[in-house]
């Protein structure tokens, strides 16, 4: 080859596989835009207290509906107000993403939120079954701002701190479900729990729901003004043609909001057929078992929590359900903010992915038992109070460290999926697909999930089954699937540790050949 051919092959080359340094430089973390953060983390709130603000009550809320027959078949219609918000979720969820990549992130999160806070006002004022299913219904169609979200916080960060910002959004979650399940157990019926504040209260007396449910509405009305006055649009526009511009400064690319003004144009959208490798759909199914395993559980246990111990329950009232799931939060700061984001830099997305699953199992095969000793404090009922007191604690000691597991699994199983799925986005134009698309199979296996664990509870408690297709078969289902999909993951390659969208791009050079 002649020497004016091989000076364009040796450039590109250098940039298709640059020297590699002798020692690896960690590079600095870029300071968090808090600018930025602070307002989404406002908006984020609102899902997640809205939708677990129900579970401590809503076991006696359908029994006060009169729909079921037997205590026995309430987890059964439980099952289907949760299977109602994800059927609607799942239609949505990629139309308001793929949406976000249009016209921004901003006006797809304003939405979600307006949509929030009207039906949280509306399920307080339900009095039949099917008004309920109905306003779930609409729930999960304005339940779509998790992906958008995603996408957000992914395009005003970079590779130095990345797994600190991501991680803050689970920890929203947590956070948020923890105040959302205290709000529902302790301000459920006030006229009865809170009878001197609220015992002539007519509103209260008639709608015993509503007082949370209008909590959990004005956080979304505190996250949409919040938005509307200091969230600005990360994503980028095209003001003026710029194909020679240079966007590969790490440093200055999360700042979007800037970028913008710039001129820089966003990339090209890729097809839906090359954005699904087949990378990416191993990665989905593993998302969607695992989701399948923890939704089961998650949604199953305010009904095991509320189910008589003698049917396999724990027998708490929604107050005590709802400390049990709010307690847990005081861990979640520690383990979202401290000890993930190490664990993170250190060893990658993969490992931690693992661990957290790894750490699922001995919570689920354990937390069945613990009505055993649930039934023993039913049955020691009069005898000495020192001795009852004692066992009570010894059970609620045993109940939040199988949360406190719970939660430290769930935070670093579900905080290393999402990372997973935005580091495989391409280019940043597709984030808001990959995160639309894996909030849809989350959705869609929600769907199933809450039929599948309520109807197979039901099915258990009702027969004198052997273990463990008593009242242990829902968990035992569930530790299986986390098994299945912990073996799954040692086929994920280490690649999704990186930011692809971030990751130098090969370069196509055309061979030459001397004429």
């Amino acid at each position: 080859m002649s020497q004016r051919n091989s000076a364009p092959s040796n450039a590109c080359s250098q940039q298709v596989a640059p020297a590699e340094p002798d020692e690896p430089v960690i590079p600095k973390e870029t300071p968090l835009p808090w600018k930025q953060i602070i307002p989404l983390v406002a908006m984020r709130l609102a899902e997640p207290i809205n939708f677990t603000l129900i579970l401590p009550f809503l076991y006696k809320m359908i029994e006060d509906f009169g729909v079921a027959e037997t205590p026995k078949d309430i987890s059964y219609y439980a099952s289907m107000m949760f299977m109602s918000f994800s059927i609607s979720q799942a239609m949505t969820v990629m139309y308001w993403g793929r949406l976000s990549d249009r016209i921004g992130r901003r006006p797809v999160l304003i939405a979600g939120l307006i949509g929030t806070l009207a039906v949280s006002i509306l399920f307080g004022v339900c009095k039949t079954f099917s008004m309920a299913l109905l306003v779930r219904l609409v729930a999960g169609v304005f339940a779509g701002n998790a992906a958008v979200m995603k996408s957000a916080m992914a395009e005003i960060a970079d590779d130095t701190n990345r797994s600190r910002m991501m991680a803050l959004l689970p920890l929203t979650w947590n956070v948020g479900s923890m105040v959302g399940s205290g709000v529902g157990g302790v301000f459920s019926n006030p006229a009865q729990q809170l009878p001197g504040l609220f015992g002539n209260n007519k509103l209260f007396i008639f709608f015993p729901y509503l007082l949370p449910c209008l909590i959990g509405s004005t956080v979304a009305a505190f996250g949409l003004v919040v938005g509307l006055l200091n969230f600005k649009e990360t994503l980028i526009r095209p003001t003026q043609p710029a194909p020679e511009a240079n966007v590969g400064s790490t440093e200055s690319s999360p700042l979007l909001g800037q970028s913008a003004a710039t001129g820089v144009a966003p990339a090209k959208q890729n097809s839906m057929r090359s954005l699904l490798t087949p990378l990416v759909l191993r990665v989905m199914v593993t998302n969607a078992l695992m989701c399948l395993a923890y939704t089961m559980c998650d949604q199953l246990y305010p009904i095991f929590a509320a189910t008589d111990p003698r049917d396999g329950g724990l027998g708490l009232d929604p107050r005590s359900i709802g400390i049990s799931l709010g307690i847990e939060g005081i861990v979640v700061v520690y383990i979202q903010l401290v000890v993930y984001p190490r664990l993170e830099r250190k060893y990658g997305v993969l490992y931690c992915y693992r661990r957290g699953l790894s750490f699922a199992i001995p919570y689920l095969v354990s937390m069945p038992f613990l009505s055993v000793i649930a039934l023993h404090l039913q049955n020691q009922a009069g005898t000495s109070a020192a001795s009852m007191l004692a066992e009570k604690i010894a059970m609620w000691a045993i109940l939040m460290s199988l949360m406190t597991m719970r939660i430290t699994s769930s935070v670093m199983a579900f905080t290393s999926i999402n990372m997973m799925i935005t580091n495989m986005a391409p280019t940043r134009a597709d984030l808001g697909f990959m995160n639309g698309t894996q909030q849809l199979a989350m959705s869609v296996v929600r769907i199933f999930a809450p039929i599948v664990s309520g109807s197979l509870w039901s099915w258990s408690i009702k027969h004198s089954f052997p273990f463990p297709f008593n009242s242990h078969f829902v968990w035992m289902l569930s530790t299986v699937l986390i098994a299945i999909v912990l073996k799954l993951s040692y086929r994920i390659p280490d690649s999704v540790n990186k930011f692809a969208a971030d990751q130098p791009k090969p370069v196509a050079c055309a061979e030459e050949s001397d004429e």
